[in-house]
């Protein structure tokens, strides 16, 4: 693995245990308040399934970087190590085709309708803008912001396979 794969897997692995933290800490907080006060967190049942996403999406990537996906191995392993090796690398293209047509379509479907509102955090994000003064924490009450998990995941994943096909030809 390349000083440029380890790096990234660094920072994918990093993303995603933050984005779990975060859906740990927002779940435990959540249920603590309900039991206690008898009210959930306005955002709190929506929140952590957006951060999910992220964590998903960074998770996958780390897998593809890494080679620890699954994988039907019944093909592979009926190959010599030459077509295997060929093999790999033609599905680490694929994946990073993948990927980019991943982030394409997430990048389209975000943008026909950015403004929709994300009902449990809409509030919380117009009251967080008027109280900081800044205009832009609304966009954490919007969809868009969450469905954009999909351009993050296709780009993730395309560079994650690049990196992957660039140490495999090495390897051939």
């Amino acid at each position: 693995m390349t000083r440029l794969s380890r790096l990234y897997a660094h920072v994918l692995a990093i993303v995603a245990g933050a984005c779990m933290a975060l859906v740990f800490g927002v779940i435990f907080v959540n249920s603590l308040r309900r039991y206690v006060s008898g009210q959930s967190l306005p955002w709190g049942d929506e929140l952590p399934v957006y951060v999910t996403i992220y964590g998903v999406m960074s998770g996958v990537a780390l897998a593809c970087l890494q080679d620890r996906h699954i994988r039907f191995a019944v093909l592979l392993d009926a190959l010599s190590d030459h077509a295997r090796g060929r093999l790999l690398l033609a599905m680490d293209a694929v994946t990073c085709i993948v990927g980019v047509a991943l982030a394409w379509s997430g990048l389209v479907f975000v943008s026909r309708r950015p403004q929709v509102e994300a009902s449990g955090l809409i509030g919380s994000a117009q009251d967080l803008a008027a109280a900081t003064g800044i205009e832009a924490l609304v966009w954490l009450g919007r969809m868009g912001t969450w469905q954009f998990a999909i351009v993050y995941g296709g780009v993730a994943l395309a560079l994650a396979a690049a990196l992957r096909l660039s140490t495999r030809a090495k390897e051939i």
